[in-house]
């Protein structure tokens, strides 16, 4: 019996009947042998019938379950509250996001929304991942009453959201245009949140950003006077860095002025984001005059700094500048990386410098153990 469990479980990820009546009954540690099935319940045993009615049974349950201008079927929608709240805990999350996971596969957005808002009144939290499922729905839908009002309920019901419900949350505001509703959601959020909604909110434009949805995460940040939130440095940082993958330079720069103009001082996330995109763009003359606004700040050049710094010199035909900075970061006992030496050596060969750009990749492939790596590019601030 216990294998029978197992398969009809993979097959149909916890279906909804099945659990109902699962998690009640008792089996004997001998093969096939039910202990007892509590009275009334309607149970098709495996042996009497193929596996496809059986799953067909699990899932009646579920599908059944709709609403007719708005009324969910009561009885339908108890049995799954009470499945729920009946469950072991360590089966309480499994069951209900099967539930949640059939009701929008058969489009009862309504009724999981529901049975979510019950679950909460009664104590039981699922986790992100059973609002997700519900998010991805409403998206596909493209149904923003919904997807706003399960945002919401997770915002109140979970103390720290992950980045996924964030993205999910962005990617359902791509079908739509209608920049009314985005902004009312926000300003609920930030309400609701408050104090610590500018945390929040920087989080809704960084995943609008991260969605291409440049348009609106800016729409946001320039809501953000009403949303009794000010902008702060990791929300200049986003939108500077957005402005940049944007291709719109110049609203770049306006922007990093206007954070210093507000009292922000930037830091090596905000000149490292300007001197790539400016390099990026070919805007090589600007590269110098921001490295050398950093410098007089005080903040040291990293890796990534002197990544844009020695490909933008190489680029303009500065080589003498480009190996300068090449040396000074090595004094400074910052390792080079492998994208460093090929800019070099491209830039070399380019200006006939062949004799130096091979000692250049002798020494990248003898150092090859000891060049950074993807991770040394991250530096946290302190």
């Amino acid at each position: 019996m216990r294998n029978f469990v197992n398969v009809v479980e993979r097959s149909f990820s916890l279906s909804s009947s099945l659990l109902l009546h699962l998690h009640k009954v008792q089996f004997s540690p001998r093969k096939n042998c039910i202990i007892s099935i509590p009275v009334g319940s309607h149970w098709i045993s495996p042996h009497l019938a193929p596996i496809s009615e059986v799953i067909d049974h699990c899932k009646r349950l579920t599908t059944r379950v709709s609403f007719d201008e708005g009324e969910v079927k009561d009885d339908n929608l108890s049995q799954m509250l009470n499945a729920v709240e009946n469950a072991p805990e360590s089966a309480t999350s499994k069951i209900g996001t099967a539930y949640l996971h059939n009701l929008c596969k058969a489009g009862n957005l309504f009724t999981a929304v529901r049975l979510l808002q019950l679950l909460c009144d009664k104590n039981i939290f699922l986790g992100p991942s059973a609002y997700n499922i519900i998010l991805v729905a409403a998206s596909e839908k493209n149904d923003i009453a919904i997807l706003s009002q399960v945002f919401k309920d997770l915002i109140v019901s979970c103390q720290s959201l992950p980045s996924t419900s964030y993205l999910k949350l962005a990617r359902g505001f791509v079908k739509t245009d209608d920049d009314v509703q985005l902004l009312r959601l926000v300003k609920e959020v930030s309400e609701m949140t408050f104090p610590s909604n500018l945390m929040v909110v920087n989080r809704i434009i960084f995943a609008f950003a991260e969605c291409g949805q440049f348009d609106k995460a800016l729409l946001i940040f320039e809501q953000m006077e009403n949303l009794k939130c000010k902008p702060d440095l990791v929300t200049y940082n986003t939108v500077l860095d957005l402005l940049g993958h944007a291709g719109r330079i110049d609203e770049m720069l306006c922007e990093f002025a206007s954070m210093k103009e507000a009292g922000i001082h930037p830091d090596f996330i905000s000149y490292n984001t300007l001197l790539n995109q400016l390099r990026k763009v070919g805007r090589l003359d600007l590269c110098s005059v921001y490295f050398q606004d950093m410098v007089e700040s005080g903040i040291e050049p990293d890796l990534l700094t002197y990544t844009a710094l020695i490909g933008s010199f190489g680029q303009s035909g500065n080589i003498e500048e480009s190996l300068r900075l090449f040396n000074e970061m090595k004094t400074k006992q910052i390792r080079p990386s492998i994208y460093i030496y090929r800019s070099l050596i491209a830039s070399l060969k380019k200006m006939g410098k062949v004799e130096l750009a091979m000692n250049l990749l002798e020494e990248m492939n003898a150092s090859m153990s000891n060049l950074a790596s993807p991770k040394d590019f991250k530096r946290t601030r302190k």
